[in-house]
């Protein structure tokens, strides 16, 4: 019998304060593939994506699952934001703080290591709250949202950039071997679901956009790099039998993704100016 990795995805996610899943040398390998400081696949065009049109000068921000502090370093560098950064590895945190004295940015990032769980911050104290890849590594996505909704100032936004899945139900053979080889902590949500815990929780103005198209594009490329002219450096990275391993999952994420069972999404919501929304049944559209 096939195995139940959803159920088993989600128990994971519920003990991940005990893990620490990247060492050195699959950081390394990650930045080489996605830039220094990055730990998901856009770049600054990505973190450009999930603050367009926002006001962040002066404004303060909350990072969750900051990783290598890539994105929370342009907030703060480019558009002028104060960034709190928080993830669940001491390693991961001490790089990002690494990363923000080697810019210059010590007095606009703070970094701090936290436990799966209610945030510990004060009601209504950010004015953004994003994260690139953490909500998808989190099973209890109403829990994260009302903590978002709550340490959001009236009118502040959360902004969330995704892997999901395509429909609920049972997985495929080819995204149980993905799981498999990806070996990472993943609780993915379709987008609908996405936008029905966001209201739940209490948000307003809801969006959320399936942009798988770019990333199968991208992932596409970044396979022919890494099996082909790169794949020495690769070896030099990781180590040979690691190198293989990481062409192997490759391969895996092009068949989910150009298959289109594995989305990129970005979804977004507001806090109301007043007082929280009541949850209503309302349904939200999944745009493309």
């Amino acid at each position: 019998a096939k195995r139940n990795l959803e159920l088993a995805q989600v128990e994971t996610a519920e003990k991940m304060e005990h893990q620490d899943e990247y060492d050195d040398s699959t950081v390394a390998m990650l930045e080489w593939i996605w830039g220094a400081g990055f730990m998901a696949p856009g770049g600054v065009g990505n973190v450009a994506k999930m603050v367009e049109g926002l006001e962040l000068e002066g404004r303060r921000v909350l990072d969750l699952g900051c990783g290598l502090a890539g994105p929370a370093c342009i907030l703060a560098e480019k558009y002028g934001a104060q960034v709190v950064g928080t993830d669940l590895e001491p390693a991961l945190i001490e790089r990002a703080r690494r990363r923000a004295v080697a810019l210059g940015l010590r007095d606009r990032t703070q970094f701090e290591v936290v436990k799966a769980g209610p945030l510990g911050f004060d009601d209504e104290s950010f004015d953004l709250v994003m994260s690139s890849g953490g909500v998808t590594q989190t099973a209890d996505k109403l829990g994260i949202f009302k903590e978002c909704l709550r340490v959001l100032k009236p009118g502040g936004t959360l902004s969330c950039y995704d892997w999901m899945r395509e429909s609920d139900g049972e997985y495929s053979e080819d995204m149980q071997y993905w799981f498999e080889m990806e070996g990472l902590t993943y609780a993915l949500e379709t987008p609908a679901g996405q936008a029905a815990s966001l209201r739940k929780a209490g948000f307003d103005e809801v969006t959320v956009v399936d942009r798988s198209a770019w990333y199968r594009a991208e992932v596409r490329r970044e396979y022919e790099r890494i099996r082909t002219n790169g794949f020495p450096r690769l070896v030099e990275l990781i180590g040979t039998k690691r190198a293989e391993h990481a062409v192997e999952n490759w391969r895996a994420t092009v068949v989910v993704c150009e298959k289109g069972e594995m989305l990129q999404v970005y979804s977004r919501a507001k806090r109301a100016q007043t007082s929280l929304p009541e949850t209503t049944p309302e349904t939200t559209p999944v745009t493309t």
